[in-house]
């Protein structure tokens, strides 16, 4: 398994209209850890201006799908977005794990 991040880039209205898709947003997001793909999701604050979600999977295709659904992005909170692959080495749960030789 792989890891993703979806990084995205909160409008200047965000933190006033999440509370109208915050629902709606979680129950996707939980739903997205049922099915093991989506391992941690927040916001970077002060400043309140980027969500980050961590996803574990083979392919970026379940981060994809979930950026075209989300509220927040399909509702104009999020300003940008984009998808990166995070090559993580150190941690039980890295997909590529290194140690010292």
């Amino acid at each position: 398994m792989k890891h993703y991040v979806l990084l995205m880039e909160f409008s200047e209205d965000y933190e006033a209209r999440r509370p109208q898709f915050r629902d709606d947003h979680l129950t996707k997001a939980w739903a997205a850890v049922e099915r093991g793909e989506l391992v941690l999701a927040g916001a970077l604050t002060e400043p309140l201006d980027t969500g980050l979600i961590l996803f574990k999977a083979e392919t970026p295709e379940p981060v994809e799908r979930f950026a075209a659904a989300d509220p927040y992005i399909n509702n104009g909170l999020v300003r940008s977005w984009h998808i990166r692959e995070w090559a993580t080495v150190v941690g039980d749960d890295a997909s590529h794990i290194m140690r010292p030789e």
